[in-house]
């Protein structure tokens, strides 16, 4: 009897691996020296896949439950998640000196949400060289700050992991209140957030600034995340500062530069990093919502963040533009973008949209507690960004298994695990064209 090779796609071998390491991070997160407490299979499975999928929401304590080991697996997990698992699979290739066949290259070039397999395995080089020198510089400043508050050993461990947990965009931390006995820390909000604002903004931007150094040269990807990036972190800074101004569970009772130091650190988190300065919980709900929209776009492609990314926003938004002005071609900046980025743009989000809203839909069967609650839960996980109103420890096991889930395919796009679920199609038949009414 013979058997067909089963030859599985890109996107297939992606999720496969994915799901492999999650599963690997389980059961290392399971031995006894990984925990202080018995940790049950569906918590260890939960902080494995937020940490592989760089979210950062918790069902138990990473501080106080984990022991060192289990914190150096989860900070292993989240740098192996931020950078890609293909990305460290082609480090291991050059270092051996074997040859990246047109198969590994795909692969990258799915997992990195790249348009092309040209200049990928330069790429992966800027990305582990970027990657490992910002995160090693920024534990040495960092240290300056923990070193005299907990002593040589735990201050340098605190300084490595928040480091990587920021970079990568995971949001973990040592502490269970995050970072919010630094509000007005200028050091640690300085730091941090230009660890997950670096992260965040993708690594073929920081090749190509690193590469041109000039504006003008960059190309119009680069632009649009680096104007993007500024007037929407702006942009939120001030509304946040305005709308928590006077909130007294929240900057209401703080000096005016810890105000300005919680509003910018609250605007710039919701972009994936996952960390926060204020409480969550005592934001006022137009503070959340606002949230929810920062969350729901993320970061930017082929970098350490989540969400249907910031360039796929501003394609949207170009779209709708364009169509109100009765144009038949999308440009900015001299540029016309393709047909064919503006169909993905409206995939990725349709496809998000509806995977979101069905989550929520069976959240709400499943946990009793209040809509807005589950839904910032939902996004927050579908953008891998790790902020909770603090509900995750109290979801049940069907919540956070779902839970897990939106976070795996927030990590991976809804795109990928489209792809690698359905059979392409070749259409080799042209039919006539007819008009529908919409809208």
């Amino acid at each position: 009897m013979k058997f067909k090779s089963v030859q599985a796609s890109p996107s297939q071998l992606l999720v496969l691996v994915f799901l492999f390491f999650i599963l690997l991070g389980t059961l290392l997160l399971k031995l006894p020296l990984a925990t202080h407490v018995p940790m049950s299979w569906i918590d260890t499975l939960f902080t494995a896949a937020s940490a592989m999928t760089v979210t950062g929401l918790a069902v138990v304590d990473t501080g106080r439950d984990f022991t060192l080991f289990g914190q150096l697996m989860i900070l292993i997990l989240i740098q192996v998640g931020g950078l890609g698992i293909m990305s460290f699979a082609v480090l291991i290739f050059i270092m051996l000196g074997k040859k990246i066949g047109l198969k590994e290259r795909l692969l990258i070039q799915q997992s990195l949400n790249q348009t092309s397999i040209g200049g990928i395995i330069k790429l992966i080089r800027s990305l582990f060289f970027y990657s490992f020198s910002i995160e090693i510089l920024a534990m040495a400043i960092l240290a300056f700050q923990w070193v005299p508050e907990y002593g040589w050993n735990r201050g340098m461990f605190y300084s490595l992991f928040h480091s990587v947990s920021a970079f990568n965009n995971a949001g973990f931390s040592i502490w269970p209140d995050s970072l919010m006995r630094y509000e007005g820390n200028p050091l640690v909000n300085i730091v941090i957030t230009l660890l997950f604002i670096t992260g965040g903004i993708g690594f073929t931007v920081l090749s190509d600034i690193w590469h041109k150094r000039n504006f003008k040269q960059l190309s119009l990807h680069s632009k649009l995340m680096i104007w993007g990036t500024f007037i929407i972190n702006i942009m939120a800074m001030i509304i946040v500062f305005s709308l928590e101004y006077q909130n007294q569970m929240t900057l209401g009772t703080l000096p005016l530069d810890e105000k300005l130091w919680g509003s910018y650190f609250q605007a710039v988190t919701p972009r994936t990093a996952g960390f926060n300065t204020l409480d969550i919980g005592s934001l006022h709900e137009s503070t959340l919502t606002l949230m929810l929209l920062l969350m729901f776009v993320g970061a930017g492609s082929a970098s350490t963040g989540g969400g249907i990314k910031l360039t796929t926003f501003i394609v949207i938004l170009l779209s709708a533009a364009s169509f109100l002005k009765g144009k038949n071609r999308i440009s900015i900046a001299r540029k016309t973008i393709k047909d064919k980025a503006v169909i993905r743009s409206l995939a990725i989000s349709t496809i998000s949209i509806l995977f979101i809203l069905s989550a929520v839909f069976i959240l709400n069967i499943t946990e009793p507690k209040p809509f807005l609650h589950i839904l910032f839960e939902i996004v927050s996980a579908f953008g891998t960004v790790g902020l909770s109103m603090g509900i995750t420890a109290e979801l049940s096991p069907v919540g956070k298994l779902l839970i897990a889930f939106i976070m795996f395919l927030g990590k991976l796009g809804p795109l990928t695990l489209a792809f690698s679920l359905a059979r392409p199609e070749q259409e080799n038949i042209r039919y006539s064209s007819e008009d529908i009414l919409t809208g």
